[in-house]
C-alpha cells in the first residue's frame, strides 16, 4: 500500500481532518493491508512469513472491530458495510 493510496483511505473514513487514529481509520488501513498481502499470496503461495503476518492482521482488525462494536455499533454497522466484510 504506497502513501497516496493511504491518505485516501484515511481521509475517506476520517471523522474530521486531523482523524487517523480513529477505530474506523485503523480497521480501514488494516482492510487494505489485507487485501494487498492476501494478493501476494496468491502469487507466492509458500511465503509463509507474509502468511504470518496477514493472520496477525486480521487479528488485529477483529480485535478493533469487536471494539467498535461494543462503543458505536451503528459505526459498525456502516463500516462493515462500506468495507464490503462479511462480520
Amino acid at each position: 500500500m504506497n502513501r497516496d493510496h493511504k491518505k485516501a483511505t484515511i481521509k475517506k473514513h476520517a471523522s474530521h481532518d486531523k482523524d487517523t487514529g480513529s477505530s474506523q481509520v485503523q480497521i480501514a488501513i488494516l482492510t487494505e493491508k489485507i487485501k494487498h498481502l492476501t494478493e501476494h499470496l496468491k502469487l507466492h503461495p509458500k511465503d509463509d512469513h507474509s502468511r504470518r503476518g496477514l493472520l496477525g492482521m486480521v487479528a488485529q482488525r477483529r480485535k478493533q472491530l469487536n471494539f467498535l462494536k461494543n462503543k458505536n455499533s451503528e459505526q459498525y454497522a456502516k463500516l462493515v458495510q462500506d468495507l464490503g466484510l462479511k462480520y
